[in-house]
């Protein structure tokens, strides 16, 4: 978990690329975390930012 946006945006971002897996960074109660995108099954709201490598 990560209390600030833009290090979890980084750390997403990050690992998007290195697994070439697209990654859904997401709001709980506790912060922002990241989960691979076909993993994550929590409320759509709660979605903040999604990677995907293969996107431009």
């Amino acid at each position: 978990m990560a209390n600030d946006l833009s290090l979890a945006n980084g750390y997403a971002h990050s690992l998007s690329q290195s697994l070439m897996v697209a990654v859904t960074v997401f709001r709980s109660e506790v912060g922002y975390s990241v989960v691979t995108s076909d993993e994550f099954e929590g409320d759509p709201a709660s979605v903040v930012t999604e990677f995907d490598p293969y996107e431009a």
